[in-house]
């Protein structure tokens, strides 16, 4: 204000005037919202990758015998097999809700669940489930081991191929699960430390 003889007229330099102390300028929040937009699309991209290994993994796995004679081995006579298509199968499921929860909180903005209830739904699960697959890919791969040394994949060989590229499969898709902890593991952290998913 200036004041001109006992009269108070307005500044010609208005101050910024700040409602709240906390008040952030609107372009940091913009480019706060960006980066968890790209920071979720990250998130879905590993998901999706997880999905279509582990379901691709159980279906290689499946398959090993539609097209065999009848003396050759088939998956379910084998236990770390019958682990290896449930564990697959039951990640390719749970990436597939996570992808829907992703996709809900990049067109929405906000979570499925409470914020404090979906950062640890995810890391906990994520946990989990890579060790789920990681065991199984691990039993199957010493299964797969042993019928080589018993020379049944001589008889059966496009059995043990197709079994080989199920397992591969899996241990891919538990790489991308892997991924997708450490990542759901950040947003736990952040949680933690500032009470939201994302450094903002």
């Amino acid at each position: 204000m200036v004041r001109n003889g006992g009269v108070e007229s307005p500044s010609p330099r208005p101050r910024i005037h700040q409602t709240h102390p906390h008040d952030t300028p609107l372009f940091q929040s913009t480019v706060s919202e960006r980066k968890l937009r790209r920071f979720n699309y990250w998130i879905f991209v590993f998901r999706l990758a997880a999905f279509v290994c582990s379901l691709s993994s159980a279906v290689f796995m499946l398959t090993t015998n539609t097209a065999s004679s009848s003396d050759t081995p088939r998956w379910y006579d084998f236990g770390a097999f019958r682990f290896v298509v449930a564990a697959n199968a039951i990640v390719a499921l749970y990436s597939l809700f996570e992808m829907g929860a992703s996709v809900w909180e990049i067109s929405r903005g906000s979570t499925v669940f409470p914020e404090f209830t979906q950062v640890w739904f995810d890391f906990g699960h994520d946990q989990v489930f890579a060790y789920l697959l990681l065991s199984a890919g691990s039993a199957g791969t010493e299964l797969a081991r042993q019928l080589r040394a018993i020379a049944t994949c001589t008889a059966s060989n496009a059995f043990c191929i197709q079994s080989d590229v199920a397992l591969a499969l899996g241990f891919a898709g538990f790489l991308f699960l892997l991924i997708s902890s450490l990542l759901s593991g950040f947003r736990v952290v952040c949680f933690i430390i500032n009470g939201s998913r994302f450094l903002l």
